[in-house]
């Protein structure tokens, strides 16, 4: 212990003998330092659950845990899952005034002095029994057709980006709210005391790898406690820096460092009872367990080379979605509760033939592949799977419209995302948009119910989970939110 520390000098010479690793360990059985030591030394790589708040789940969860892939700058839905054939007939028309009916445009297209009507380029067909429509750019997707739950009908209250992907994740377009996951992991706890429950990877695009930045808010925990914030992996270099001691450092003297800040933490909490200070300690434990369970998760070399092949060429270049989504397998396997995956690059204002192409170059395969090994390891059962952006595109060209090269703006009004896995029906679409692919005709769905929904599907009632902050009882869906039951098996 560093003996010099003000709150050691601050101590009786009793109680400074009391934190001394030896008589601290010796004599609080249920002190911090000695059930964390013995958590490590006793628990294999599937540590003891850490356990959500009591009522927790509300109803037997079909979910144990949820992979979201979420496709950050907004896929063009008409391009891909929600084709309008019909389009072409009506190509460089300006669209309706009917079907427009003065709906707010963004800055980068309400100064057009026409909106010339862009049918997709691309091929469509309809796979499996269930005759589900995919973009001839989806063809490992398309193979799992029966597998896909396919909204078509969801909608969202914002129209550029930031407020928008913060809104889908948090339930509100103002930063400062927790995420959907840290109010996941916050809800039911952990189920793995050697990771954390709430990990997040991110992927460049290389359909437009300068597309615009993702922010650690994303997966803050806002005004819940720390410890259930999000921990993003870093997309190159180390995932986690500093796992390795320092020179000179070793694992036992780390061991009894960690030791002595919990006692110096501890005796702080009781002067002032400050929960952040327990989360603080939390953290340093968790610190020290990861510098064991991160690098055998994050070591592929035992994987078999046909799962690797399964996965595409890019799985061995770290920080790529192919090597996020074997990862985020791997992290399933080890029961972490809520990986999230931002992949980049998906906001397409012009050149979007090509910079879709490789959109979905990127992601077709790995989730196709993702999806089949958590099904061959029976995992699929009891995992949840979404994959979706922020909102869609408009079927309206944004600058210049040529036979073989468009661009599209933002668009709020209707988008797609897709559900497999635990609780969700197979091989359905729900929801229709008109044939502009600008309005919803049928069924439409909010950001908020697909909220609700998840949490549903995680055995917790949306209306539940509450937290309250600033005297007012918050909650991820604020004060809306239905279940979409159709997709619900």
């Amino acid at each position: 212990m560093n003996c010099n520390d003000h709150l050691f000098l601050s101590l009786n010479e009793g109680a400074r003998n009391a934190v001394t690793r030896r008589t601290f360990l010796r004599r609080s059985a249920g002190g911090i330092g000695l059930a964390a030591l013995g958590g490590l030394l006793g628990q294999q790589s599937h540590g003891a659950a850490v356990p959500g708040l009591a009522g927790f789940p509300n109803h037997p969860p079909k979910a144990k845990r949820i992979i979201y892939l979420f496709q950050s700058g907004a896929p063009s839905q008409m391009d891909l899952f929600d084709p309008k054939p019909g389009m072409e007939k009506h190509r460089a028309e300006d669209l309706p005034a009917s079907i427009r009916m003065g709906q707010r445009l963004t800055t980068m297209t309400s100064g057009q002095s026409k909106f010339p009507v862009a049918p997709s380029i691309f091929k469509f067909a309809q796979h499996g029994q269930s005759g589900a429509w995919f973009s001839e750019l989806m063809p490992h997707m398309s193979k799992l057709a029966d597998e896909w739950a396919i909204i078509r009908s969801m909608h969202t209250e914002a129209i550029n980006h930031d407020p928008a992907i913060t809104f889908c994740q948090t339930g509100s377009q103002l930063a400062g709210r927790p995420s959907i996951g840290s109010w996941v992991t916050y809800g039911l706890g952990s189920e793995n005391a050697d990771l954390p429950s709430y990990v997040v990877l991110t992927s460049f695009g290389s359909g437009r790898p300068d597309d615009q930045p993702l922010y650690d808010r994303l997966w803050s925990a806002g005004f819940l406690p720390a410890k259930y914030q999000g921990v993003r992996f870093r997309n190159k270099g180390e995932p986690v820096l500093y796992l390795n001691n320092p020179a000179g450092m070793d694992t036992g003297t780390r061991r009894e460092t960690l030791d002595e800040l919990a006692a110096l933490n501890q005796k702080h909490y009781d002067a002032i009872g400050d929960p952040e200070i327990q989360t603080r300690i939390a953290q340093y434990e968790m610190a020290f367990r990861m510098q064991t369970s991160v690098p055998e998760l994050t070591d592929l070399s035992k994987e078999p080379q046909h799962v690797l092949d399964a996965y595409g060429p890019d799985v061995k270049r770290p920080g790529s979605f192919a090597a996020n989504c074997l990862l985020a397998r791997r992290l399933a396997e080890r029961d972490v509760r809520f990986i999230q995956l931002f992949h980049m690059g998906w906001d397409h204002h012009s050149n979007l033939p090509g910079a879709l192409k490789g959109q979905c170059k990127d992601t077709d395969q790995p989730t196709a592949a993702l999806l089949r090994d958590l099904k061959d390891r029976g995992l699929l059962d009891d995992t949840l799977v979404v994959w979706g952006g922020e909102f869609g595109r408009t079927i309206y060209s944004q600058g210049q419209l040529t036979e073989t090269n468009y661009g599209r703006d933002h668009h709020p009004r209707c988008f797609t995302i897709l559900m497999a896995g635990a609780g969700v029906k197979k091989g359905i679409t729900y929801g229709s948009t008109d044939d502009f692919c600008y309005n919803i005709t049928e069924n439409p769905v909010h950001v908020h119910d697909l909220n609700a929904t998840i949490l549903h599907l995680m055995g917790v009632h949306h209306e539940k989970l509450t937290f309250r902050y600033q005297g007012r009882d918050f909650r991820l869906t604020d004060i809306h939110g239905v279940l979409v039951k159709p997709v619900i098996a």
